[in-house]
């Protein structure tokens, strides 16, 4: 008897605090765990590390964790933050930049998610009642048919 796995999405508010990335990824591990996803999760893991540091060192307001599965076997991982601007490492005019040179110790996050994820992308979101503005990056990792 074939079974049929349901979507879910799961929204973990975070204040602006150096310790709410370590409690994110925390989370994100019991929910793949919950979830029978155990495979996904050191590159999910990655990605929502990238993706909430990057909140986190360049905005002064909250963040939120999504996460999102809608096919079985495959995650979206996403990230709302209150500042508008794209940054530069994950705009699709950046897919042909380098990352910085080695010396470097910051800049590299994001090329790693765009090199680690199976697909990734970027939304501005203007205010409305029924949400906040700011922006959402996202990046999906797992095997199966995308069905976003």
């Amino acid at each position: 008897m074939a079974t049929v796995s349901p979507s879910w999405n799961y929204t973990l508010h975070l204040p602006h605090d150096p310790r709410a990335p370590g409690i994110a990824r925390g989370t994100l591990r019991l929910i793949l765990a919950a979830h029978s996803m155990p495979e996904l999760t050191p590159t999910a893991e990655l990605l929502a590390t990238e993706l909430l540091t990057n909140s986190h060192r360049h905005t002064d307001g909250p963040y939120a964790l999504r996460l999102r599965s809608s096919a079985p076997g495959r995650l979206r991982v996403a990230v709302w933050d209150t500042d508008p601007t794209i940054p530069p490492g994950f705009s699709d005019q950046s897919t042909s930049q380098p990352p910085p040179p080695t010396e470097h110790e910051h800049g590299r996050g994001l090329h790693l998610v765009r090199s680690c994820a199976d697909a990734c992308g970027a939304s501005v979101l203007g205010e409305s009642v029924a949400s906040k503005s700011g922006k959402l990056l996202w990046a999906e990792c797992g095997g199966g048919v995308a069905a976003w």
